[in-house]
């Protein structure tokens, strides 16, 4: 077993270490494009010893992003995108994009573009009905993530991790609550799945081997009667045998309806319901069913994920809980190819280097999860200095 800090191959690239900054939304682009602060926000961990970082979240289309804020992947966002590749090249790491589309987790009224759902499906983000698209324009949405993929590599993107997670409109299409159709796109698992297989294969068509793909995939939405870890099995095995992607990401939880289910630890819904304007914020402060809490333990996924490196022999990313060299090296001795984290890294940047230069250094990360409202104006850990832009 090669250690977790020695160099890696991902697809066609090679990482200096096995240990990945996962996407987590930024909250710092009020323009849809790169800023020096969200620049600033991936040179960090790039600087602290990750050996890659993933920008979050970078929306195939305007109706496909959570709210009109976030960067829509298009050729005025390249040249910020390339600043922000060369900033991490600098710091010795490699850079990902995280492309997608938020579907029915978009906020159609910031977007002023309709949501996109499996079916008919009422937004109380927005207080309208979702759109359901046909096939035609679901084609569109397969070209749109392919053409995604072409901008980030312009940028000198080294890789793109495309979201087939948390109720995002792939994920979605997966998932029986939400997705009732009765045609090609539903019904049978194989239908259902059929889109992120579409997805998958127009990417590394596009971008070939030049650079490395990989897929965020729900193991469980965390709610019933949603895509739980059988039928997700399968569809890892499909994409698999597919061979588009160079890693899979294994998370779960819905954005939608189970959020914490990926997110342990405190439920922070005073500080959610602050972030959003009222009825929603009112909404936001009830939502017990909505904002429950998990107790937080380290690799809290690591029991689902065996599961899938079981059943796989492609590459595995472990996420959930990643805060220690103990954690790091049982998810080696799992044979999980990588490790993936967010909020401790978040809580201290420079946690990697301290790990490599001390085995057991504390992360200070209390998975009191105030930052997660924080996406909504400009991501910051609560408990740093770190609150307005530099």
């Amino acid at each position: 077993m090669s250690d977790i800090f020695e160099p890696a191959r991902l697809g066609p690239i090679t990482l200096r270490n096995r240990v990945i900054k996962s996407a987590t939304f930024e909250g710092r682009t009020p323009d849809a494009l790169v800023t020096d602060d969200l620049i600033e926000y991936h040179r960090a961990p790039a600087a602290g010893g990750v050996g890659m970082t993933t920008v979050a979240y970078c929306a195939v289309a305007p109706g496909g992003r959570t709210d009109r804020h976030q960067i829509w992947m298009r050729p005025d966002a390249v040249p910020g995108l390339r600043r922000l590749a060369d900033a991490v090249h600098a710091e010795g790491a490699a850079v990902s994009a995280q492309i997608g589309h938020a579907g029915p987790v978009a906020n159609a009224a910031s977007n002023r573009s309709p949501a996109l759902a499996p079916t008919r499906l009422f937004s109380p983000l927005s207080m309208k009905m979702m759109h359901r698209p046909d096939a035609a324009a679901l084609r569109e949405v397969v070209q749109a993530h392919a053409d995604a993929a072409g901008h980030a590599e312009q940028a000198g993107f080294d890789a793109v991790e495309i979201h087939f997670g948390h109720n995002y409109l792939v994920s979605a299409f997966f998932s029986p609550l939400l997705n009732r159709r009765r045609d090609e796109y539903g019904g049978s698992l194989r239908n259902r799945a059929r889109l992120a297989r579409d997805i998958a294969s127009a990417v590394r068509d596009r971008v070939g081997d030049r650079l490395a793909v990989t897929a965020k995939l729900n193991m469980d939405d965390g709610v019933a009667p949603g895509l739980h870890i059988e039928e997700s099995l399968q569809i890892g095995r499909w994409l698999q045998d597919d061979g588009a992607l160079d890693a899979l990401e294994l998370t779960a939880g819905s954005s939608l309806l189970n959020p914490m289910y990926l997110f342990r630890g405190d439920a922070p819904r005073r500080s959610f319901a602050r972030a959003f304007p009222p009825p929603l914020g009112w909404g936001m402060r009830l939502a017990g069913p909505f904002l429950r809490a998990y107790p937080y333990q380290e690799a809290f996924l690591l029991d689902m994920a065996r599961q899938f490196r079981h059943e796989l022999t492609m590459p595995l990313i472990l996420l959930g809980g990643i805060t220690s060299r103990e954690t790091m090296d049982l998810a080696r001795s799992e044979g999980f190819e990588f490790v993936a984290m967010a909020r401790a890294l978040l809580r201290q940047p420079d946690l990697i280097n301290r790990i490599q230069a001390n085995d057991r250094p504390r992360s200070l990360c209390t998975h009191c999860n105030e930052c997660m409202p924080t996406i909504y104006s400009r991501t910051h850990c609560v408990l740093t200095r770190d609150r307005v832009a530099g």
